[in-house]
């Protein structure tokens, strides 16, 4: 990989890539970890889905009293990270986080099935459970209460990551990857090659 043959806009990079993981078949491409951190720096990461990469940021969609959301409103700041093993790449984002507008949250949650929008309103995503039946309890209760008209829940919606950083790495052998960073310096975006 030379990185003067990588798109001098790193959002075009990304999705490249992403079209070309996407094409090649791979399973579920837009998955990728999300790490977060406490206010005091103590770190987490977890598995989600991306929904959207355009020129707002990287969105994807929580309960914003889980974990990630709780660290999130403390330290808006986090890293994701995709990896597509077959192709040999990975690529990091890094950047400020925001909840997205209420109506964009509302928008997105239409188009869920109907069990993940009883599931958003009865899990107390990252607290404790007495036991599986109560979380089944909670969906029941949930299914119960709404029918088929089932409201936004007031603790749950978007959040954008907005990129001041890229990586793109690829795998080459003998370990020495190729690893490209783009940074945003005085509103451009600023290329350099690292150290695999």
């Amino acid at each position: 990989m030379d990185e003067r043959d990588l798109d001098p806009d790193p959002l075009r990079q990304f999705q490249l890539w992403f079209d070309e993981a996407r094409d090649a078949g791979l399973e579920a491409p837009e998955a990728m970890a999300l790490a977060t951190a406490t206010r005091d720096g103590r770190p987490s990461a977890r598995m989600v889905l991306l929904k959207s990469a355009d020129e707002h940021g990287f969105a994807f969609f929580t309960n914003y009293e889980s974990r990630k959301g709780r660290e999130l409103d403390e330290n808006p700041r986090a890293a994701l990270l995709f990896h597509w093993q077959p192709l040999g790449r990975q690529v990091r984002v890094e950047g400020d986080v925001e909840r997205v507008p209420a109506e964009e949250s509302e928008a997105y949650f239409r188009t869920r099935p109907p069990g993940s929008k009883y599931a958003a309103w009865a899990s107390p995503q990252s607290h404790p459970l007495l036991g599986r039946e109560e979380l089944e309890r909670l969906y029941a209760e949930a299914v119960e209460r709404f029918g088929e008209d089932v409201p936004l829940p007031p603790h749950w919606g978007g959040l954008r990551l907005r990129p001041d950083g890229y990586e793109f790495w690829q795998h080459r052998d003998d370990r020495l990857h190729d690893r490209v960073r783009y940074e945003r310096t005085a509103g451009i975006w600023v290329r350099e090659r690292l150290a695999p």
